[in-house]
């Protein structure tokens, strides 16, 4: 299991993200260009020393991410435009979970590449959650589903 990151705009959400897929042993895909540089003072600050447990892969642009990526992996997208919901979907232990950019998510050809898309149910007159919440919640079921959490018991 892998999750990416399409253009993040936002450190503190990009190194939450990074903390989380660490303490999860989860590979993470950044897909640049970023809105910050990957230095960022905010970035490490949320992902503190957790960033050194990381297995981190940066790409220069979306058709970089698809050159490296395992073409037999698929791409799940976070959306709040998808219609099947994040619980109803059975994921495997290969899937990469993207989100696209806090400020806009990703352009409509990403969105038609993608494998499949889930989104998170919620009160109708909201827009949308925290990419970071998103994503943690996305992430726990997919592991769930395929018994990817660590076992540290």
């Amino acid at each position: 299991m892998r999750i990416a990151l399409y253009q993040p705009d936002i450190p503190g959400n990009a190194g939450t993200l990074m903390r989380t897929a660490a303490c999860l042993g989860v590979g993470v895909d950044v897909i640049g260009p970023c809105g910050f540089p990957m230095s960022d003072r905010a970035l490490k600050r949320a992902g503190m020393d957790y960033l050194d447990h990381l297995s981190l892969s940066n790409h220069d642009s979306w058709q970089a991410f698809q050159n490296d990526r395992d073409a037999a992996s698929r791409l799940v997208l976070l959306s709040t435009k998808a219609e099947t919901d994040y619980l109803d979907f059975a994921y495997r232990a290969d899937d990469i979970l993207l989100v696209g950019r806090e400020g806009g998510g990703v352009p409509d050809d990403v969105h038609a590449l993608a494998d499949a898309r889930v989104k998170v149910a919620m009160a109708p007159e909201l827009r949308s959650l925290n990419v970071a919440q998103a994503l943690a919640m996305v992430l726990a079921e997919a592991l769930r589903q395929t018994d990817g959490f660590p076992k540290d018991f």
